[in-house]
């Protein structure tokens, strides 16, 4: 992992804007996000990993490296469902698995071209893939294509942080998050790692392992 090269102009600039991040910055200084591993098995651990813990699917992922060796489209895609079921995963799964190696295979899914495209267009790439939300696919641009302005507004972590810092801990709806986050572009990514950490030192730094 390495830091994106704007973080330091990012943060600079929403300790200016927003005093919130004044004492988040202090407090988590020196501290960052960064985009590790290849774009397949990122993703496929995003999938192996829904609505299971971050234990159980560290186990999950495991035993499907051990029975398929190496984790890559073309090695996946021509798995037996039947092998892939005995790895812990549910008959779902399985099906959201061969769907993304399929894609990657054939070239549908072409990660030499998302630098190309922006947030959005990216965005609904991905989430053509069975199993892929928009959860998952915006965590993806957050720590693996380390986009500098994703806001996240389905994340449950960003809606409590956020409630905290600016509305006394009471929920706030999506559109007045929306209006809060407005002064923090264009750097929203950055923004919402800090309000990760606030809420707890391991929650970002753990990288989001289920993404």
């Amino acid at each position: 992992m390495s830091t994106p090269d704007y973080w330091n102009e990012a943060t600079r600039e929403l300790v200016a804007r927003d005093p919130v991040f004044s004492r988040l910055a202090t407090r988590y200084e020196g501290l960052a996000l960064g985009s590790r591993g290849d774009a397949f098995s990122t993703l496929a651990r995003a999938i192996v990993g829904q609505q299971i813990s971050v234990r159980a699917a560290a186990s999950v992922w495991d035993r499907l490296v051990a029975e398929i060796v190496e984790v890559t489209p073309a090695n996946l895609a021509a798995a037996d469902l039947a092998r892939l079921r005995t790895c812990g995963l549910s008959g779902q799964k399985c099906a959201y698995l061969s769907d993304l190696a399929a894609r990657f295979v054939s070239g549908a899914l072409d990660p030499s071209s998302w630098n190309a495209l922006d947030d959005e267009a990216l965005i609904a790439e991905l989430t053509q893939v069975k199993g892929i939300g928009r959860w998952t696919a915006e965590m993806f641009l957050i720590f693996y294509m380390a986009r500098p302005d994703v806001l996240p507004l389905d994340d449950i972590g960003l809606q409590r942080a956020m409630s905290l810092q600016y509305n006394a801990g009471r929920p706030l709806s999506k559109l007045k998050m929306r209006r809060i986050a407005k002064a923090w572009a264009p750097w929203r990514s950055v923004a919402t790692w800090y309000l990760w950490r606030s809420l707890d030192p391991l929650s970002a730094a753990a990288d989001n392992g289920n993404v």
